[in-house]
């Protein structure tokens, strides 16, 4: 009979703890680990031969939209297939609880606009069997999982059951709606919440609501979300994630800083952006979050560190809505969207928001997201022959071409196509030593905001794990393996409140990743493909990864060479823990 359930053998173990990598074997029994190095007695059911290989432990990804994913992936690919094995659910305020039966339609529309989840899997692939937060969390403990998961409070949510949609986005809370939505987050913290979530986009939010109108939280008062923060400091539990694009706001920033003044709990700042060019923006924000350690707030900044570009079309994307015009022609169904893209009035409100105050806003955007609509190329036509001559040419090139304003050319190439033409992002350059210098010139920074299970047709975040580790650690080594993993998996696990995991160490639940550190890539780069694997036979964009031998997740393998075992041993971390 054998003593051991698995044994991972001649591997260079990097524990997360930063201590320098060391040749030893690993021995794991019932979800945990039993034994680092040294010899013992008995033998495993399973092996895994790690020779040349790196082990490690599993990722943690803290900021993803994997909410109704998780119900038809257990796995939480992209992330999933890339060495996650623990991921946050509920980030930026958005969920589907509490939510009362007649309010469901409506929160999955929500998600297909903000977060550009398709509806159609939605449909199909969620079953609802929950109202409230303690039922909620009770439906996710029961779905199998393959990878752990943690879940905040939703704040639009919450403050949708409690005001209902229309309260919620054009008032503050009363007296009486603040008691009970603090209730209901004591209630869902009884029952294993790992905090709150909000965004803080203000009325032209880039991320708007099916309707074109701000989400909840976009508008939400300071005193609403301060009475929230109230109770996780009168609990000393929990912690914060915020999405705001503050640039350099003071009064944004100083919000942040308040806010975590009265929760005395940790706040995740997302994000800190990294310029190829002006190492400023970093510096700044980096500056920024020492100031706040040193009044003795807890606060973590999260960088988007992934190498990776946008392919997408006007029938999906989203991320333009910052301008009202923009946002006014692209939602709606797809006949009103056609309709309205060709309409002279709305052309002409969108190239007078390419000037002014509004279009300083959307260049901030762009930076980040998609790129310079002058600047985008058109990368696949559909078959429309009669566009085939714009294929891999620019936007701008064909606005000086044609002589028109380039919102023209975009769009009237769009609407020829049937808003199926594919434009493609640029690659604007990335800069090592600036991306290092966010990780290494803070303690308090981790790579992340994934967005996994977010912007499907048109986004491969999941991915920046091994991007990451690629990039970082061996192709332009400016970080160190040692470093890389402790910012990949202890300091987001001790940041977000998971207990035991992030380290490799005698008595932890055994999160492993195995990889061979040569091989590692992202296949296909840049822009992903397509995999139609969603319900309702609706397709993503996908990067799968290349050179993990195995991931383990509780002591049992999910993916080994990079196929799924089947395995579902994921758990809720109901406060942190299983």
């Amino acid at each position: 009979m054998s003593e051991y359930d698995l044994h991972i053998r001649n591997g260079t173990v990097v524990d997360g703890t930063r201590v320098p990598r060391y040749k030893a074997d690993i021995w794991i029994k019932a979800g945990k680990i039993v034994q680092i190095g040294g010899r013992v007695k008995g033998k495993a059911r399973q092996e895994i031969d790690a020779t040349g290989h790196i082990v490690a432990p599993g990722f943690i990804d803290l900021h993803t939209h994997y909410d109704a994913q998780i119900r038809w992936d257990p796995w939480c690919t992209i992330s999933g297939w890339h060495g996650v094995t623990s991921v946050v659910l509920g980030n930026c305020g958005f969920g589907f609880a509490p939510v009362k039966p007649e309010f469901r339609d409506r929160s999955m529309l929500t998600m297909t606009r903000t977060e550009a989840i398709p509806y159609a899997s939605m449909q199909q692939g969620m079953e609802w069997d929950w109202e409230t937060i303690p039922e909620y969390l009770d439906s996710l403990e029961r779905a199998p999982k393959g990878v752990n998961c943690l879940q905040y409070m939703p704040t639009a949510s919450l403050m949708t059951y409690v005001m209902g949609l229309e309260a919620a986005k054009s008032r503050p809370a009363s007296e009486a709606e603040k008691s009970e939505m603090k209730r209901l987050l004591h209630e869902g913290m009884d029952a294993g919440l790992c905090g709150f979530s909000i965004q803080r986009l203000g009325k032209n939010s880039t991320q708007a609501d099916f309707d074109g109108t701000p989400m909840v939280t976009d508008t939400m008062v300071d005193d609403d979300i301060f009475c929230l923060a109230e109770v996780l400091a009168e609990r000393d539990e929990g912690f914060i994630q915020i999405t705001q694009a503050t640039g350099n706001n003071r009064k944004d920033l100083e919000f942040q800083a308040q806010l975590a003044r009265v929760a005395q709990r940790p706040i995740l700042h997302n994000a800190v952006v990294v310029s190829p060019k002006n190492a400023g923006i970093h510096e700044r924000r980096l500056a920024w979050l020492e100031k706040c350690r040193q009044e003795g707030l807890q606060m973590y900044g999260q960088g988007g560190t992934l190498r990776g570009g946008f392919a997408f079309t006007l029938e999906d994307w989203n991320l333009y809505d910052a301008s009202r015009a923009w946002r006014k022609a692209t939602t709606g169904t797809h006949a009103e969207k056609l309709q309205k893209l060709a309409d002279p009035d709305i052309r002409e409100a969108m190239r007078q928001e390419s000037m002014g105050a509004i279009a300083d806003k959307m260049r901030m955007v762009q930076a980040g997201v998609g790129g310079p609509m002058d600047k985008l190329v058109i990368q696949d036509v559909k078959g429309y022959t009669e566009l085939e001559k714009y294929v891999g040419k620019s936007v701008a090139q064909i606005a000086i071409e044609e002589d028109k304003h380039v919102v023209d050319a975009m769009l009237d190439i769009a609407v020829a196509s049937n808003l199926e033409v594919e434009f493609l992002g640029p690659d604007r350059g990335q800069n090592a030593d600036h991306m290092a210098a966010m990780i290494n010139d803070s303690p308090y920074t981790f790579p992340g905001v994934s967005d996994g299970g977010a912007h499907t047709k048109f986004f491969t975040g999941g991915s920046f794990t091994t991007d990451f580790l690629m990039w970082l650690t061996r192709d332009e080594p400016k970080i160190t393996l040692e470093e890389a993993h402790y910012r990949l998996s202890a300091l987001p696990a001790h940041a977000a409140g998971f207990r035991d995991r992030g380290t490799l160490r005698v008595g932890a639940p055994a999160d492993v990743v195995v990889y061979d550190l040569d091989k590692l890539d992202v296949s296909p780069r840049w822009t992903g493909e397509i995999a139609h694997d969603f319900p309702a036979g609706e397709w993503r964009r996908i990067q799968k990864a290349i050179g993990y031998r195995s991931i383990v997740v509780n002591g049992e393998i999910t993916f080994m060479d990079g196929e799924c075992t089947g395995a579902t041993p994921g758990k809720l971390l109901r406060h942190g823990y299983a």
